[in-house]
């Protein structure tokens, strides 16, 4: 018999979540060939959205479309144990330079196939069918979590608000197990 005053059971997810960490130490990077640190308004935007959250940001940087520099920065990362998750963010389009796509799928030990799909279908709602152009992606390299962005702010946003931020802490549990 259940006891009437106790609180509800929490569900499985509620509870990896309870049992998850709250501080999650992050890596941003853009890529891009024309964006500087006065004009990577998406990097920005996904440092400020991460430290508002509670979550560090322990380096950032902003590279050109071409994959050796997008794995040098994941490569370094993994060499560094205070480095959990990567974001990335640009390069994910369908246009001859857009490389962070594939730069990434190399390094992936598993792929967080979900993330994608989610991704796309919220954008969607956004921007309508112009968001199956987007290669967004999500993973895990190394023990670490990953997840590849649209260079746009919004799709940073919308990716930071409806699917990371709610699950980075989880994510990286599960990782860990």
């Amino acid at each position: 018999m259940t006891d009437p005053g106790a609180p509800p059971a929490r569900s499985p997810v509620e509870e990896h979540k309870a049992h998850a960490p709250a501080r999650v130490r992050c890596v941003v990077c853009t890529v891009s060939d024309s964006k500087t640190p006065e004009t990577d308004t998406s990097g920005a935007l996904i440092r400020e959205r991460l430290t508002l959250a509670g979550h560090t940001v322990v380096g950032h940087a902003i590279v050109r479309d071409e994959p050796t520099q997008v794995t040098a920065v994941i490569r370094t990362g993994c060499d560094d144990p205070a480095v959990e998750a990567f974001i990335l963010t640009g390069g994910t389009g369908v246009t001859s330079r857009d490389s962070t796509f594939e730069a990434v799928e190399a390094l992936l030990d598993k792929r967080l196939t979900g993330f994608g799909e989610l991704f796309r279908m919220l954008s969607y709602e956004e921007v309508g069918a112009a968001a199956m152009l987007s290669r967004a992606q999500g993973g895990v390299v190394q023990g670490r979590a990953l997840f590849s962005l649209p260079g746009s702010p919004n799709a940073c946003r919308l990716a930071l608000e409806k699917l990371i931020l709610p699950e980075l802490g989880h994510v990286l549990r599960e990782v860990r197990r």
